[in-house]
């Protein structure tokens, strides 16, 4: 990894490729997905069945792109105890967390008989995007959906993701079906034979994916587009540099290339034992090819003048994961406000948000920390303004409105207004 000192590194085009990072997609990347769209439109099952035989070398009947029940319950049974158990508990962690975020419908009363307030309802049919074999990713995004009321929820995922067909089983969900890629969100979006459209689409995915996802939009709503993985880790030298190590390394293994990873420390000291402890590591990681293409595009070490301008620097990235391994890192929460997550002290390394505490792991990257949240139970969520006039307050407010409607021009909005003159 490299070293950079900071202010005076800021040009360093490593440090200048994170600020100016957003979403990256190739013409050419979109222009593939948009042919993918016009294939699935206009050929259904068909699409599908030609596209996973290409992309994922498994050759499908349209009867076979659900997934039957029983081969859910198959996974299930067949997932070793340990995994069984791990997926049960983290679960119910997501779930507990997920139920505090639920809203209520509300009415209040304005006076002369009026009422007025926000009706919430659940989306009626979401699609949910998994990758191959990440159950946890199933979690993230179908139980905030549950929390919320969804009533029905179908699931996207490549053939042959059994650890997902498991957590679907474990989940008592039993709309799955085995197509992935840029086909699978066409596929929700619009509809086959075999896959009802649906009214909105979240979980994450590689470029395609999210490109897909962009180019539905309006259609259907999506989630937060979900890009490379991101770690900033602010230290201040008081937690062992192996960790912080063992935490760089945990994004960079996602090995894509366009990872942000960066450690921001005022210690050089504890820089340079940083960028050893990642090297030492990297000799007897299994990962360690696609560890390496994350570090060499986008892995990089800062020193800074102070803490304080470490967090600052932090601030100006706006990453997807932010670790504190500081002595009393709830000192400097207040400091920090754009983040996707936040893992305090030396005990809470980014993985446990990944898998088990409970928080969501799909988080806004890019720099969208800046103005987008993690998924949660309000993504699913419709809010329905509720208003119900008297007519007292009409006749009070009527020569406002109709005075307002004709400043616009909107002579028919003033008639419908002095129409009930009583």
């Amino acid at each position: 990894m490299e070293l950079v000192r900071y202010p005076e590194g800021r040009e360093d085009p490593k440090l200048r490729a994170i600020l100016g990072r957003g979403l990256e997609v190739p013409s050419e990347v979109e222009e593939a997905v948009r042919r993918i769209g016009r294939t699935v439109r206009e050929d259904g099952d068909r699409a599908l069945v030609l596209l996973t035989e290409k992309y994922d070398g498994v050759r499908l009947s349209p009867e076979e792109i659900r997934v039957p029940g029983e081969e859910l319950e198959r996974a299930w049974e067949d997932a070793d105890g340990e995994l069984k158990e791990a997926l049960r508990d983290a679960a119910e962690n997501v779930r507990r967390f997920h139920e505090h975020q639920k809203r209520t419908s509300w009415f209040v009363s304005d006076g002369d008989g009026v009422i007025i307030g926000k009706k919430v309802v659940p989306i009626r049919r979401v699609g949910v995007y998994v990758p191959k074999g990440l159950a946890s990713s199933l979690l993230m995004a179908a139980v905030p959906a549950q929390v919320a009321g969804v009533s029905q929820i179908c699931v996207c995922t490549p053939p042959g993701s059994r650890a997902v067909y498991a957590a679907a089983y474990l989940l008592g969900l039993d709309e799955v079906y085995q197509v992935g890629g840029a086909q699978a969100v066409f596929a929700m979006a619009y509809g086959t034979e075999s896959i009802p459209k649906v009214d909105k689409i979240v979980g994450p995915g590689n470029i395609y994916v999210t490109e897909a996802k962009r180019q539905v939009y309006g259609t259907v709503g999506v989630d937060l587009p979900a890009g490379p993985s991101e770690l900033v880790v602010v230290g201040d030298g008081t937690v062992p540099a192996g960790w912080a190590a063992a935490d760089l390394l945990s994004q960079a293994e996602h090995g894509s290339g366009y990872e942000v990873v960066a450690c921001l420390t005022p210690s050089e000291g504890w820089a340079r034992e940083v960028i050893r402890e990642v090297e030492r590591r990297m000799e007897v990681l299994p990962t360690a090819g696609r560890a390496r293409r994350a570090l060499e595009r986008r892995g990089l070490v800062v020193v800074t003048g102070t803490l304080e301008e470490a967090l600052e620097l932090a601030e100006d990235i706006a990453p997807e994961h932010l670790e504190l391994l500081v002595e009393d890192p709830w000192r400097w929460l207040d400091s920090v406000r754009s983040a996707g997550a936040i893992f305090l002290g030396p005990y809470s390394p980014e993985p446990v948000g990944d898998y088990f505490c409970g928080t969501n792991h799909i988080l806004p990257t890019g720099g969208a920390a800046r103005f987008a949240s993690a998924l949660g139970v309000g993504d699913f969520l419709r809010e329905v303004s509720l208003v119900a006039y008297s007519e007292e307050r009409l006749r009070k407010a009527r020569g406002k409105i109709a005075r307002l409607a004709e400043a616009e021009g909107m002579e028919a909005h003033k008639r419908a207004v002095l129409e009930r003159e009583g």
